[in-house]
């Protein structure tokens, strides 16, 4: 006779190691930090670093009292997405990544993790891995909170290899295999007074606006929705409202543009599109029954990141 179907083992293995995954996952996500680069002046572009910006790097302005034994240059990504790596050379330089392997459920802790290991690590030496200890240094305790990021966007991974060393084979394929799948990118330049981080990438077919913005999820949401139902929501001709997505704490609203048109020519609509949702963000009445209605449309077009 055949086993009874009451004790066959049931599909997707055993309910109580289900649950005991189920509750792990709810634990993990209560432990994750909902915005960890908030305080820092250059928090949109570390979002933008972490998410979907492919090649770019910036010398880091450590806070006084970090023993600032060498210059710490944050990147993107770095060869095998480790955390951290020490150059070697006259001048030993630490560069640390914000696209790494592993991420915790508090990335700004992996990377202040990773600057404080560059400063004692030998030259050639790499981490895989940061580990930052509970309470331990934050990335505000490390960095000098006000500053901005003074971004240089590559759109290779040349800078891998320093200048006039040639890599080996490996790391020279690695290279060129990067370099084909890089999209194009850069960062809209809309003046020293411009809030947020807008990036601009060329995806072939299609251009896309990313812009990174600091206001907290809701308000935003309420001036787009405002923008959307007065049908300013978009860069002018050529452009689209695409959708948005919530990553880190804030808001990304995304826009289609023309390919055929050079990023420089989205700057001054940009900047127009910047003023009129600042205005939509001072209003404080009600949404009215349009306006919701937007809102409403909008949210069914929201990605979650984590």
């Amino acid at each position: 006779m055949g086993k009874s179907k009451r004790n066959s083992p049931k599909p997707g293995g055993n309910r109580a190691q289900r649950l005991a995954e189920r509750r792990a996952a709810l634990q993990e996500a209560e432990q994750t930090v909902a915005r960890p680069f908030q305080g820092l002046a250059s928090e949109c572009d570390l979002v933008a670093l972490r998410e979907f910006v492919p090649s770019a790097t910036a010398e880091l302005k450590l806070a006084e009292g970090v023993a600032a034994e060498r210059t710490v240059v944050l990147a993107t990504v770095l060869p095998g997405a480790v955390s951290a790596l020490v150059r070697a050379g006259d001048s030993p330089t630490g560069y640390v990544g914000v696209q790494v392997q592993a991420p915790s459920s508090d990335p700004a802790a992996d990377i202040a993790a990773s600057i404080l290991w560059t400063q004692s690590a030998d030259p050639g030496d790499s981490l895989a891995v940061a580990h930052a200890a509970p309470g331990g240094p934050t990335l505000a305790d490390v960095l000098v909170t006000d500053a901005p990021l003074e971004l240089t966007v590559h759109q290779d991974f040349d800078w891998w290899v320093p200048e006039g060393v040639q890599p080996d084979p490996q790391i020279a394929a690695t290279i060129e295999q990067a370099k084909q799948a890089i999209m194009p990118s850069d960062r809209l330049d809309l003046g020293k007074d411009s809030i947020g981080a807008a990036w601009w990438v060329d995806a072939g077919d299609k251009a896309h606006l990313r812009w990174v913005r600091p206001e907290s999820e809701d308000d935003l949401m309420l001036a787009l929705a405002r923008l959307h139902a007065a049908g300013g929501l978009n860069l002018g001709e050529g452009s689209r409202f695409a959708g948005s997505f919530r990553t880190h704490g804030l808001l990304v609203p995304v826009f289609d543009l023309d390919p055929d048109r050079h990023v420089s020519e989205w700057a001054s609509p940009a900047a127009e599109f910047g003023d009129r949702l600042a205005e939509a963000l001072a209003v404080e009445t009600p949404l009215t029954p349009e306006q919701r209605r937007s809102r409403d449309g909008l949210r069914s077009r929201q990605v979650t990141l984590r």
